[in-house]
């Protein structure tokens, strides 16, 4: 009914999620992970905190601050929202289960301090951790009691989702926004890590179901689980950040091209040109004209690639027009203004690696500049793809006058190792599943590992 997995392994799963964030987004100093217990207390309690140090080498962990949510921790009862008390964004996630980001700490109604003592706190974000219920098979119970709010209102009750932790990392001031790319990347690796927090819970229940097997037998499966765990999260992090780092050097790109030929930008045209169509349709059938237009601002925000934003185009965008134009028929001009804008819209994604405009550019040497563009605009597949080599090596040229090129250097130089890394690991992941099925017999060893011992494999 909640996760209630040994301390120790609890604080090294806190401890990994907060030390990939702080070691990929240069702007995030300290992170901090509260655990939400079993309902309906829902004891919250701060499990691990890290600060990373000025040189960004080195990770300080512990709870040295005094805090309510230092163990045993806080009920639901003590920090929910409630008449004549301070507003928590706590409550806020638990509740509600949705993210709260503290982008301007002078304007935050749920800092506590600022409400109490006039003070204000740091630039923060805050994200709820969600497990499916039906993982934690609360839904076989229908016993089971949730926590109400101040109106006796039963809270989750409509939600498939209970929280079981509440992500907390500090920015440098005023350099994130609800919905910035910082966030985006913190909601991707919460998600994350209620999936490796049930997959110990799940192993946690199955160790205590299955005490009869050998020791040997068992250690060697849980090194494999442990493996596979880190593998497939810290793999899915890596390409999400590789992939949004090369859309956010396009997006450079085409904003130099687009100054130096003084160019509006043709995306956001075409989207607002839609916008306009939506808004001169004056039939019923709000909620799908809302929902149109939320997903045309989504995105403008969404990191893809020229051929995925385009089948994006086509199934998220398009399919919703011809739904709505069928509902309500409009006349043959307002259709082929639709039909004009979305092909528009579908140009302006290649519009950073068209021929002619490139040549145009001139601030940077011609071979060096067709070379960009072919990297920039091609996807990484895997560990061994040269793309990211390729990318690293062109922007370490100093001819490449992009504002961002040393931090993408580094930030995707350190992506690299972890990418490295991960290969090793898949290798003796892959050793570890031969070791379990054989059953450890014909002389198998965990020293087999690539030529070295466990011990060895595990030192940075």
């Amino acid at each position: 009914m909640s996760i209630e997995i040994e301390r120790i392994v609890l604080e090294n799963v806190c401890k990994e999620m907060i030390e990939t964030i702080l070691f990929c987004l240069p702007n995030a100093w300290k992170g901090t992970i509260y655990r939400v217990g079993r309902p309906p207390a829902l004891i919250t309690e701060r499990i691990t905190s890290g600060v990373i140090d000025p040189s960004r080498k080195q990770i300080s962990w512990g709870l040295p601050e005094n805090s309510d949510y230092n163990p045993p921790g806080r009920p639901w009862v003590d920090y929910m929202d409630e008449a004549g008390r301070p507003m928590e964004a706590m409550a806020w996630c638990v509740e509600k289960q949705v993210s709260w980001t503290a982008a301007d700490p002078g304007k935050d109604p749920r800092s506590v301090r600022l409400q109490v003592e006039g003070i204000e706190e740091d630039t923060h974000h805050m994200e709820p951790v969600l497990v499916r219920k039906s993982d934690l098979h609360l839904d076989m119970y229908s016993s089971v009691e949730y926590p109400r709010d101040e109106h006796g209102r039963m809270i989750w009750q409509g939600s498939d989702y209970v929280v079981v932790a509440v992500v907390k990392i500090h920015f440098q001031p005023f350099t994130i926004r609800a919905g910035s790319p910082e966030t985006k990347v913190i909601k991707k690796l919460s998600r994350s890590l209620g999936t490796q927090l049930l997959s110990h819970q799940l192993r946690y229940d199955s160790d205590r179901a299955m005490q009869q097997l050998a020791r040997d037998r068992l250690n060697a499966c849980n090194i494999l689980a442990d493996s596979l765990r880190n593998a497939i999260t810290k793999s899915g992090v890596i390409f999400s950040l590789v992939k949004m780092e090369m859309w956010n050097l396009r997006e450079q790109w085409e904003a130099m091209l687009l100054r130096e030929r003084r160019e509006k930008n043709a995306k956001q045209e075409a989207v607002k040109e839609l916008e306009e169509v939506l808004a001169s349709i004056k039939e019923n059938h709000g909620e799908l004209r809302s929902d149109l237009v939320a997903v045309q601002r989504r995105f403008l925000e969404l990191p893809l690639s020229p051929e995925k934003a385009e089948k994006w185009v086509s199934i998220q965008i398009q399919e919703r027009w011809n739904d709505l134009l069928a509902k309500n028929p409009q006349d043959e001009k307002t259709a082929r203004r639709v039909q004009q804008a979305l092909e528009k819209l579908r140009k302006s994604l290649y519009y950073g690696k068209n021929p002619e405009v490139v040549a145009g550019f001139s601030g940077i040497p011609r071979e060096l500049k067709e070379e960009w563009v072919d990297v920039i605009y091609r996807g990484v597949d895997g560990y061994n793809d040269s793309t990211i080599e390729r990318l690293l090596r062109l922007l370490a040229n100093p001819a490449l006058c992009l504002p961002s090129r040393e931090r993408s250097r580094r930030m995707l130089t350190q992506l690299k190792v972890l990418a490295e890394n991960m290969d090793q690991l898949e290798k003796n992941t892959n050793f570890l599943l031969r070791h379990v099925l054989n059953g450890g017999e014909n002389g198998s060893s965990l020293a087999g590992m690539d030529g070295k011992t466990a011990k060895e494999e595990s030192n940075p």
